[in-house]
């Protein structure tokens, strides 16, 4: 069951080493159900993104969600937590390290990147405008889903996997999904990569097309204490195409932090 604090709605599960998970753009708490079940050596903390869930639909830039996360943090009585974030989760981990970094202990970033892609703004509008066609074409959230689902899977993901995350994704709302996607854009904090002090897991999935292999293990190579995984098979979901596998590593890197 759902709690709400500081505006935020959270699932939570375990005891010991805080770690709060930030998931997705299209996902939501449930998006680390997998981590929730077996929760390991941590207490894990899985957040809806303000605009997701529950929580407040505000703030949507990433100074905002840093700041939303510290006020949440404090609502928690967390002076410090391990942050875990997915794709835009990430990038949001990754700000709110180089924005408060005592607040971080380490960071395990899935299937995220330093930047947006985009140098240009020609090619943010064209990244806009195919994420938002078949809104436009008349479909709905929920329709968009499950249409869009598959796509970002890798081949070891079966069609349970795609259901599950077309029904997390078929629950945002288009508000949110439009001002998210706005935010996604600005991203960029790949010069501040060496200013990152705490240990860093980094995991990408073989065929993830938004957060390519290369990009991440570029990535690692930047930051000052970092190692760097594959899960071969594995999309865009990492975390709930391959859940066994990301859950061991991030336990084994847990333990590694909190010994």
């Amino acid at each position: 069951m759902k709690t709400t604090t500081a505006g935020i709605s959270y699932l939570e599960a375990g005891d010991g080493a805080p770690v709060i998970c930030l998931h997705g753009i299209g996902g939501g708490a449930e998006s680390f159900a997998a981590l929730l079940d077996d929760p390991g050596p941590a207490r894990v903390i899985s957040w809806d993104m303000p605009g997701y869930g529950e929580s407040d639909p505000r703030n949507l830039t990433f100074s905002g969600l840093s700041d939303m996360l510290a006020r949440f943090m404090v609502a928690m009585d967390l002076r410090q937590a391990h942050l875990v974030g997915h794709s835009i989760g990430g990038m949001v981990a990754l700000e709110h390290a180089v924005r408060c970094p005592d607040e971080v202990a380490s960071l395990t970033l899935i299937g995220t990147t330093p930047a947006f892609g985009g140098r240009d703004d020609t090619f943010k509008q064209a990244f806009l405008k195919a994420r938002m066609e078949p809104l436009e074409r008349g479909l709905s959230m929920e329709d968009m889903a499950r249409e869009g689902a598959p796509q970002m899977l890798g081949p070891i993901a079966g069609r349970q996997v795609a259901d599950e995350v077309a029904a997390i994704m078929g629950r945002v709302s288009r508000a949110t999904w439009e001002a998210i996607l706005e935010c996604l854009v600005t991203f960029n904090r790949r010069e501040d990569l060496a200013r990152v002090p705490m240990p860093c897991l980094l995991i990408a999935g073989s065929h993830d097309m938004n957060a390519p292999q290369r990009t991440m293990e570029k990535m690692a190579g930047a930051l000052p204490d970092a190692e760097f995984h594959v899960i071969e098979g594995a999309g865009h979901m990492i975390n709930q195409e391959a859940p066994d596998q990301v859950n061991a590593l991030i336990h084994d890197f847990l333990r590694r932090q909190t010994q």
